[in-house]
């Protein structure tokens, strides 16, 4: 066996430098802290790594990722079972625990890596479904891994075979062997076979070791860490702030510039297409795909160049490629190794906007609107307190004391369609008896739209006006109609010191119909289907509140759409998107709308003004002759309040 020990050190020696080389690259990123909460960390690294719930959310390829998963480990113990028993003579492998576990418990797994190896290769090379990557090397760890698995019950059978092992059949595989190659082979061909294998063997195994750390097979160890590293906070809040008194660049246009788990996100990407499978831009037809993007960082950061530029050295991260995000978060959501896709696009946006002034012109012209008029509705005549019509609301002054502020939004207030829901929801607010007010004109963007876009100068400058007109009224609690103001709150306004308290106005009606402050008079007689907005569900885990509400209205569920809760489809109004004119043939609205159109509800539902607005008009395109309604959960609650039809 002393040989077998001289080969191994040279073998972990060639993958520990293969680790360090991936690893180096880390260390020219800027710092970031990933090692708070590790109670919380561990708890996720159950869920994600070792259970792989987002892994097994793919039936076919969860399947058999989850055969090759736990068979990689028990064969991997079974190994380190035998070398402590027979290498360092320590007497485990006896009685039942070798019956049991060593022999029939490992045989059944060893089998089931066996088929879940062949399970991958029958996907990859008859399937072919394009969110895979296909590389030579892919098809090479699928052939070795095969390769190890099945001379092990080769050499298993033959040592059975060739001792008259009476404890072979509890190994069902390696038994079965022995029969088919006692007939075959004498005792002496046996032994043979049986050494010349085991060195075949062992020697595939120590190559593929050593291997293993320069190719995708390094995520076996890498992915678990960055599931570990992964962000914690909500999606919503993943955004780092920009220090604008010690940076020389704003924004990320190199690799240096990034921090260094953004590095480590790269090396964790496994190739399995997730995100851009589930990414709308790209299911619309448009060029982004975030795998891509993580790829080609990955290939760039391999190149050993930290400060090379990024932006344009390859399609994936042109300039068109990164206009078209909707920052939905779908490919955060999506990735079961918590990589993180859309801080890296908000990041390189950044440089395009504030070192280098290179941007849709549409969205030029909603960023310039922000800052000269706090709104981005460039050429609107409507004001903020149009929407309030007849309805007797205060406006929170100084000197003023309310319960709630009423935040109306930017798009609630300013667009007529969905001025409709701002007054539905004032409405249920003052018949619930809610002492809440609002600030009318003073009322200004919170800036979301400079964030998203990239500009995050004018984010912070408007997010400190905001913060310091409310604390001098003494605002404590928010409600908000907007998904996207209520996220501005809740997770990036305290970092700028904004602490308040804030709830969406389907989370707030909800707690009000619970208390008995707001009693429906009967339900709606319609079939309604939720569409979950990106800000409340995915960026901010808000999933039942709305349905709640619908639910009270017409006094059953909502209908569920095939894309719902954390994998609903982006309405295509996030990012700036819903600035900006979009191919008629590219439109992700019109693929939500066709999605809701054929749930058959005559409703679709809404929860945020964005949604109402892309949604609305596509539902319109798509309905054809059968007429189907879009309505905030406001409006449909207020409608079974106030028994309206």
């Amino acid at each position: 066996m002393w040989l077998m020990y001289a080969l191994l050190v040279p073998t972990l020696a060639v993958a520990a430098y293969g680790f360090y080389h991936r690893i180096k690259p880390w260390f020219v990123g800027k710092p970031l802290d990933r090692l708070d909460r590790p109670a919380q960390r561990i708890v996720r690294l159950l869920k994600l790594g070792l259970l792989q719930q987002k892994t097994i959310r793919e039936r076919y390829a969860g399947f058999f990722h989850q055969m090759i998963f736990w068979g990689f480990i028990v064969l991997f113990i079974a190994t380190t079972v035998v070398l402590i028993d027979y290498d360092f003579q320590v007497p485990i492998m006896r009685g039942a625990f070798y019956l049991y576990f060593q022999s029939f418990f490992v045989d059944v797994l060893g089998l089931l890596f066996l088929v879940g190896i062949a399970l991958a290769g029958w996907r990859r090379w008859w399937f072919r479904p394009p969110a895979l990557v296909y590389t030579k090397e892919a098809s090479l760890i699928l052939a070795l891994l095969f390769v190890i698995g099945a001379t092990g019950f080769l050499i298993e059978g033959w040592r059975i075979a060739a001792t008259n092992d009476p404890w072979g059949a509890w190994s069902p595989v390696g038994n079965v062997i022995a029969k088919i190659s006692r007939p075959l082979f004498s005792e002496d061909a046996l032994l043979i076979l049986h050494r010349s294998f085991w060195w075949l063997h062992m020697g595939t195994t120590f190559a593929f070791l050593a291997w293993a750390p320069y190719t995708k097979m390094a995520h076996v160890l890498l992915s678990p860490a960055n599931i570990y590293l992964g962000n914690l906070d909500p999606i919503g809040g993943s955004l780092k702030p920009v220090d604008f008194e010690s940076s020389e660049i704003f924004g990320v246009n190199s690799l240096a510039q990034f921090t260094w788990k953004d590095l480590a996100d790269l090396d964790a990407c496994t190739e399995c297409g997730r995100c851009t499978a589930s990414c709308p831009a790209n299911n619309s037809g448009k060029p982004l795909s975030p795998r891509d993007i993580i790829l080609d960082l990955q290939k760039l950061s391999r190149r050993g160049e930290p400060q090379a530029p990024l932006i344009g050295a390859t399609v994936s991260l042109s300039s068109e490629s990164l206009w078209n995000c909707t920052t939905c978060a779908a490919c955060v959501e999506a990735c079961p190794v918590s990589i993180e896709q859309l801080p890296k696009i908000i990041d390189l946006r950044r440089h395009l906007v504030m070192d280098q002034a290179e941007f849709p012109e549409m969205m030029q012209d909603a960023l310039g609107s922000l800052e000269n008029r706090g709104h981005p509705f460039r050429g609107t005549q409507a004001t903020r307190l149009d929407w309030v019509g007849d309805l007797d609301i205060p406006e929170w002054g100084e000197g003023q004391t309310y319960d709630v502020l009423y935040w109306v939004g930017c798009a609630g207030a300013l667009v007529e369609r969905n001025q409709k829901t701002v007054r539905a929801t004032a409405q249920l607010l003052k018949t619930a008896g809610v002492r809440f007010a609002i600030l009318g004109r003073d009322e200004k963007c919170t800036g979301d739209l400079a964030r998203r876009i990239g500009n995050e100068f004018l984010f912070e400058t408007v997010a400190k006006e905001n913060i310091e007109r409310l604390q001098s009224l003494g605002v404590t609690k928010v409600v908000t109609s907007c998904p996207h103001c209520f996220n501005t709150f809740a997770n990036e306004y305290p970092r700028l010191g904004g602490a308040f308290e804030v709830q969406h106005h389907s989370v707030f009606l909800a707690d009000l119909v619970r208390n008995g402050r707001l009693k429906p008079s009967r339900a709606i007689e319609e079939t309604v289907t939720f569409h979950d907005p990106c800000y409340l569900g995915r960026h901010n885990g808000e999933y039942d509140a709305p349905r709640e509400l619908v639910q009270i209205s017409i006094g059953k569920d909502p209908i569920e759409m095939p894309r719902s809760r954390e994998r609903s489809f982006c309405c295509g109004g996030g990012g700036g998107l819903s600035f900006v004119e979009e191919p008629t043939d590219q439109r992700v609205s019109h693929r939500r709308a066709a999605e809701a159109v054929e749930s058959g509800a005559d409703t679709v539902a809404v929860g945020c003004p964005f949604c109402m607005t892309m949604l609305e008009d596509a539902v319109n395109a798509k309905s054809g002759d059968r007429p189907v309604k879009v309505k905030d959960v406001a409006e449909i609650l207020w409608q079974a309040v106030n028994q309206q039809a």
